[in-house]
């Protein structure tokens, strides 16, 4: 698993102008034995960010000054190389959708439970390994439209293809089902796909 350190120590870095939810989020790994370096705005982060590896980032939605999509927009949207978490409350959900599309990689509601938040981060460093060590998606580059998909979604097509539920592919991928479903969506937009089976037919048939 890689790390920001060296020493085999996860570096999250926590991004929210909620001082509560900030030294909340800062407790719940440290006590789970990562290193944390929490921000108030996202300035100060993206400074760190651009001279500093972290292995996941949790970065709330709205925030004074730049907001969290500018933020993951200023990181590189899906060129960044750590996993980012948006921090969102029930009414941000559409937004937070807009910040996947950008290249986040999953959201996380407002409340949260210490232990999914924990689980759902290792997850996402362990599913981001593999894909640095060549384990990640096998499908042919030749379909149509093949192009046209970020790496997130074509790692999301290959385990629909291979007839994985949402649920499933989740847990693969240290993602949640919720936005595998907007991937699906995506990758049927772009693939001009009606259904499952018309993805399998693009992936499978004409590569």
């Amino acid at each position: 698993m890689p790390d920001g350190t060296g020493d085999g120590t996860l570096t999250v870095a926590v991004v929210d102008d909620d001082s509560a939810v900030r030294d909340s989020l800062v407790t719940i790994f440290e006590i789970e034995g990562f290193r944390v370096r929490a921000y108030a705005d996202g300035d100060n982060f993206i400074g760190d960010a651009k001279r500093m590896p972290f292995d996941c980032v949790l970065m709330d939605v709205h925030m004074p000054g730049r907001s969290g999509l500018e933020i993951l927009e200023a990181l590189g949207g899906h060129d960044y190389k750590a996993p980012v978490f948006i921090i969102s409350g029930q009414g941000d959900i559409p937004m937070a959708v807009t910040a996947i599309k950008a290249g986040a990689h999953d959201f996380i509601e407002k409340p949260f439970e210490a232990d999914q938040v924990i689980t759902r981060v290792r997850e996402a460093v362990e599913a981001r390994a593999k894909r640095a060590d060549g384990d990640g998606s096998k499908l042919g580059k030749r379909f149509a439209g093949a192009d046209l998909l970020t790496p997130r979604e074509r790692d999301v097509l290959e385990q629909i293809a291979h007839g994985a539920s949402n649920k499933e592919a989740g847990r693969t991928l240290g993602i949640s089902p919720r936005t595998i479903e907007v991937h699906r969506a995506r990758i049927m937009e772009k693939l001009n796909a009606r259904n499952t089976a018309d993805l399998v037919r693009i992936v499978f048939t004409e590569s």
